[in-house]
């Protein structure tokens, strides 16, 4: 039985009263620094547990998440900023392919071993053990920032002087790794499932082979389809502007099935089509941008809340302690060995503390269990078993390292309190005008010479537009007294001026938005 649900009505109405009651939660979870994710999980296996809904159905569940992952994806790729990741793509997508590799191989060496010492009557093959670990490999940081968000936490500079012109710090390294080691742990679980179904058939050469397929495949497909994806938008004429966020919306799907279809990795590419259309000009962007921030929460509560319906609570806890071995070894040790180690060609420009932070918010999230359900679908030997230990192995994560995101930034002083939160949110320029609009807040030396709005050292067309103090909003003219701690708008049509402007003048706290 996959449902005992009477009709659609009442579907519709359990489901609306699980999906506000976790949405309250999560408002009240944010205070306390707990991930949302863990709070949706606990509504769902609440609900399957008391029988207020009974679902047991692996290949809708895994249908569920497969679609939720594309929207999530698509969103994350069109919300990185290219010109914040350029300067860290090389470390980042190193952690999101080796660092997931490595993370796979110490781990999966680990439950081996592991289950050859328990005495549970179970034994999995090394296969077997790497496949475990691959679904439990990639990382879920967005977690991570929605915590940093709700605490208007701002994590300091911690590249080294080569690269500390370009006002990078740790926040693009980890949401690029977290946008894009979600392939990566799918290919190999993927390759792994073929290997072990298909037993002497498939040799390392021919998962190997795959993989470079698959990886080939979905960036080729991905940066095609989503320049098709910029032209077809840019050439629409529908008669509707609320008709874009939806025909993107089915691009992306596309992108994906067409991917998957051609043997390629659907979750790459649409993670790099978001990637190159969320960083390129194009009619009714903002709309379209509001749209997926909107379906990427939708996602997010209906995947939590069935795969917290699916798992069974009992059996999930008889498996508690090869879990609990499983996840302290990745925590403490599979992890930060693989950080460390794929870093190594960057050594010098990372400080230990970066590295250390970057290891210990590598919590795992809904993505491990929806990759764990595919092994049970696949009728491979133990699935069940991965599903229960992966679930519990997450909810550990989320409360071990999900609660302490803001806490170990400060215990290792990754915290810059200087930084101060935009009043000037939500302003958004047309594609069509070549301009950048930023924030600023007024500091001691910016007015050391004068606190004259006029008298300040600005490039030519750029235009004071607004001024926020102590609450209160107006219009500033060239006679305008500047306070410290004022926090003002300006638009320019010279971003790089700008910027060199800023720096003369001592501005340590801005914010930028360009279409230029």
């Amino acid at each position: 039985m996959i449902l005992t649900v009477l009709s659609t009505d009442h579907l519709l109405l359990y489901g609306s009263i699980l999906a506000v009651l976790g949405l309250f939660l999560s408002k009240t979870g944010f205070r306390f620094g707990l991930p949302t994710l863990l709070l949706f999980l606990g509504v769902g296996m609440a609900a399957g547990a008391t029988g207020f809904i009974n679902f047991d159905s692996p290949v809708i569940a895994q249908a569920i998440g497969s679609v939720a992952l594309v929207v999530i994806l698509f969103s994350g790729g069109m919300d990185t900023s290219f010109k914040e990741i350029k300067p860290i793509m090389a470390p980042g997508g190193l952690l999101a392919t080796v660092g997931v590799l490595l993370t796979a191989l110490f781990t999966g060496t680990f439950i081996y071993f592991l289950f050859q010492w328990l005495d549970m009557g179970i034994k999995l093959t090394f296969l077997q053990s790497l496949l475990f670990a691959s679904v439990m490999s990639s990382t879920d940081s967005a977690s991570v920032f929605s915590i940093l968000r709700s605490k208007k936490t701002t994590l300091k500079q911690t590249l080294k002087p080569l690269l500390a012109n370009l006002k990078q710090t740790l926040k693009p390294l980890l949401e690029f790794e977290s946008g894009s080691n979600d392939p990566m742990a799918y290919m190999l679980t993927m390759v792994l499932i073929q290997m072990i179904s298909q037993g002497d058939s498939v040799t390392i050469w021919d998962g190997f082979l795959m993989f470079v397929v698959q990886f080939s495949l979905g960036l080729l497909l991905g940066f095609v389809l989503g320049k098709g994806a910029i032209w077809l938008v840019n050439r629409a004429n529908l008669y509707a502007t609320s008709l874009y966020p939806i025909l993107m919306l089915f691009i992306a799907f596309f992108i994906y099935s067409l991917t998957n279809t051609v043997q390629g990795n659907g979750y790459l590419a649409v993670y790099v089509g978001g990637l190159v259309i969320g960083n390129s000009r194009m009619q009714y962007s903002h709309t379209i941008a509001k749209f997926f921030d909107g379906m990427q929460w939708l996602s997010q509560l209906v995947m939590f809340l069935t795969l917290g319906l699916l798992v069974d609570v009992p059996y999930m806890m008889k498996l508690a302690l090869p879990a609990l071995y499983i996840s302290l070894f990745m925590l403490f040790f599979g992890r930060p060995l693989s950080v460390f180690l794929t870093l190594l060609p960057f050594w010098g420009k990372f400080s230990a503390k970066a590295q250390l932070y970057t290891s210990w918010v590598g919590l795992r999230g809904a993505v491990p269990i929806i990759f764990a359900i595919s092994p049970w679908v696949a009728g491979l030997e133990h699935a069940q078993l991965t599903f229960a230990i992966v679930f519990f192995i997450t909810i550990l994560s989320l409360l071990i390292q999900g609660t302490t995101v803001h806490t170990m930034a400060d215990k290792l002083d990754l915290i810059d309190y200087s930084v101060r939160e935009n009043v000037f949110t939500d302003i958004n320029l047309p594609q069509q005008i070549k301009s950048a609009i930023s924030e600023i807040i007024v500091n001691e030396q910016m007015i050391s010479k004068s606190d004259m709005m006029r008298d300040l050292e600005l490039p030519d067309h750029t235009l004071a537009i607004m001024v926020q103090r102590e609450g209160q909003f107006f219009i500033p003219r060239g006679h305008t007294q500047l306070r410290v701690d004022d926090h003002v708008l300006f638009i320019s049509d010279d971003q790089e001026a700008l910027v060199q402007a800023y720096e003369e003048l001592g501005v340590n706290n801005y914010s930028l938005d360009s279409n230029a």
